[in-house]
């Protein structure tokens, strides 16, 4: 496994699958929120944010358009933070699956700082909002598409961009793979949870991707659980209008 780990694998996930769905991608979603509780996914998105909103000056008003959101539900730990800086924040979660969007409505249905919108990343106006994030989001694309789709964020973002995504390394491999069929029997998760380990990342890919992107001001470093932060500044005047 260590010897498969050394390069990202290029095989699609069912996720990546747009003809596939329904229920049992909703259901998928849904234990993926407990999957991502057990493994504190949503540290390493609060983490770049912070680092962003502290650079911009620690504005009052904030707007966060999180690509490829699924349910969403890291953006609970962005709405705490907020409360406790009062900080007044709004969050567009943009997602390409009607059972995504369905289930983050769902899950935020008595939250009026969240809304959702059934977008393609390449659709988005340019200034979208003040950042773009992705949470294990930008691990789907080949390495030959990262360029396009990490300059399509930053387009979107007046601030800067937040990736989090996952450290390819043999032990988050076997504690996912492990954790996935303790708490579900859904095929999505059994199987792309251990694969999305596989079509992670290490600093010598994000190393790449700064150089094909051509900007000075990306930071990349890993955090804990397995994981790293990507926080790229586009130092766009702060506003917080959002996506029409």
């Amino acid at each position: 496994m260590c010897k498969a780990l050394r390069q990202r694998t290029e095989e699609p996930e069912l996720m990546d699958d747009l003809s596939m769905g329904g229920p049992e991608l909703r259901e998928a979603l849904q234990h993926l929120r407990v999957l991502n509780r057990i493994f504190a996914a949503a540290a390493p998105t609060l983490y770049g944010v912070r680092r962003l909103w502290t650079e911009a000056g620690q504005p009052d008003r904030l707007s966060i358009l999180d690509i490829g959101a699924g349910s969403g539900d890291v953006n609970k730990h962005l709405l705490r933070w907020a409360d406790a800086n009062r900080i007044e924040l709004s969050v567009t979660l943009v997602d390409i699956t009607e059972e995504a969007c369905e289930e983050a409505r769902l899950f935020f249905h008595d939250e009026p700082r969240v809304r959702v919108i059934r977008r393609d990343l390449f659709e988005l106006p340019e200034a979208s909002a003040d950042v773009t994030t992705g949470t294990q989001f930008v691990h789907h694309f080949a390495a030959s598409e990262l360029p396009k789709v990490v300059a399509s964020m930053c387009k979107a973002s007046r601030l800067g961009v937040v990736i989090n995504d996952i450290h390819r390394h043999w032990l988050p491999w076997a504690a996912v793979w492990l954790t996935a069929r303790l708490i579900s029997n859904n095929r999505y998760i059994r199987k792309d949870g251990p694969l999305s380990v596989a079509k992670g990342f290490r600093a010598a890919d994000w190393k790449e991707l700064k150089h094909a992107l051509g900007v000075s001001d990306m930071f990349y470093a890993w955090r804990p659980l397995f994981r790293y932060v990507v926080v790229i500044g586009t130092g766009r005047a702060h506003s917080i209008d959002g996506v029409e």
